[in-house]
């Protein structure tokens, strides 16, 4: 490996900030990237977070990967000018777009294509295996994107991580916010996906044995008036709160009383691990790659995903046994170095290395073949060691 540091451009299609979670890991990867010294620069649309990027002094490039028959004959040139003039070792990409797009113009220029997955539900996410190395945030991810087609020799696991990220605050310096207990409160896209709609059936059997708690629901997203349709037909529809979006979630969290992951389907789940930062009582759906975020259970309380009853009869044990509260507040605070960005920056920069040192390896081996035939054959006089 050259003694310069390693140069990568993250491939997004935008930066906003309104909770979208693939840009949230993005954000985390590059904020322990950065502290590791690497040259590291973020290309995609506009959005919210630029700004975070420029007051880190990470460089960020605009580019728009809309799907328009015009764009898509425009992005790979626009990439093409931006990976020429930042000459990246190691392009990675965490969107199918970009993987597309990166792959187009590496026919002219040479770097390592790095493709992470991060919503296992996607179909299109199966595309990645256009990429020379495949990270998945789970092992439950890495078998799934197996059972795609993507070759095993390309994958590779990396958990996610979020102390020590540039996006978000340290929890300690966090007020709690002021919120009606009991609260069981959770974090997440509005979306099904996320369980949203079995989390307030649960709450409304909850609320029938343990009067008076209170549900808050932090987040936006596509289906809210459904969510928030079905939360006024409930008899405890004024127990039922829409908190909206909000850029730091810890002081809702610090006042939890329970917090809850209902997603019926979810690759790691970035909340659970700041839930943890905030020495939350966990629980969570045994889906994907929630039980990697949650220590196997040690640390939250597992039930299975759409099963409104025994996510129900959970949370009312946990809100009646002030002993088991306390034990789940204490493991979820177990064990939290590992999801230090530090940790994710550098098992993702040994898949780096060992890619590019794979790389030069083969030319190595392409230009030593062809020096041969060149000595072989006197009418071919071009010199190949130029590029070893």
């Amino acid at each position: 490996m050259s003694e310069r540091p390693i140069r990568v451009l993250h491939l997004l299609n935008s930066l906003s900030g309104a909770g979208c979670g693939i840009v949230n890991a993005a954000v985390d990867i590059v904020s322990g990237q950065v502290r590791q010294s690497m040259d590291v620069a973020v290309c995609s649309k506009s959005g919210e977070l630029v700004d975070l990027l420029k007051e880190h002094g990470i460089p960020h490039f605009i580019l728009d990967q809309g799907r328009s028959p015009a764009n898509l004959a425009r992005a790979p040139l626009e990439l093409r000018r931006i990976i020429k003039g930042f000459q990246p070792d190691i392009v990675h990409c965490h969107m199918m777009t970009g993987v597309i797009l990166a792959r187009a113009v590496r026919m002219t220029t040479d770097f390592g294509l790095v493709a992470h997955v991060h919503n296992v539900h996607q179909r299109s996410s199966s595309l990645m295996r256009l990429a020379d190395r495949v990270i998945a945030v789970s092992s439950a991810v890495m078998l799934d994107m197996a059972e795609r087609g993507v070759p095993h020799k390309k994958l590779r696991v990396v958990h996610n991580a979020t102390l020590g990220s540039l996006r978000l605050p340290d929890p300690a310096t966090e007020e709690s916010k002021t919120l009606l207990q009991p609260a069981i409160v959770t974090v997440g896209g509005m979306n099904y996906r996320k369980g949203i709609s079995e989390l307030i059936s649960a709450f409304e059997q909850v609320s029938r044995r343990v009067p008076g708690c209170h549900l808050y629901l932090v987040g936006n997203g596509p289906n809210r008036r459904e969510f928030e349709s079905q939360a006024a037909a409930s008899p405890f529809a004024a127990n039922i709160h829409f908190e909206g979006f909000q850029p730091n979630p810890f002081p809702y969290m610090k006042a939890a009383h329970i917090f809850v992951l209902a997603s019926r389907r979810d690759s790691f789940g970035l909340v659970l691990t700041e839930a943890r930062q905030c020495g939350c009582a966990i629980i969570a759906t045994n889906v994907d790659g929630i039980p990697e975020a949650l220590d196997g259970g040690r640390a939250g309380l597992l039930v299975p995903p759409r099963d409104i009853p025994a996510l129900a009869s959970t949370i009312i044990r946990v809100l009646e046994s002030a002993e088991e509260h306390a034990q789940l507040k204490s493991r979820a605070g177990e064990n939290l170095e590992r999801f230090r960005v530090e940790r994710m920056a550098e098992e993702i920069k040994d898949i780096y290395c060992a890619l590019i040192d794979g790389q030069r390896q083969n030319r190595r081996g392409i230009c030593q073949s062809k020096s041969t035939l060149s000595a072989s054959t006197p009418t071919n006089k071009r010199d190949y060691n130029s590029c070893v």
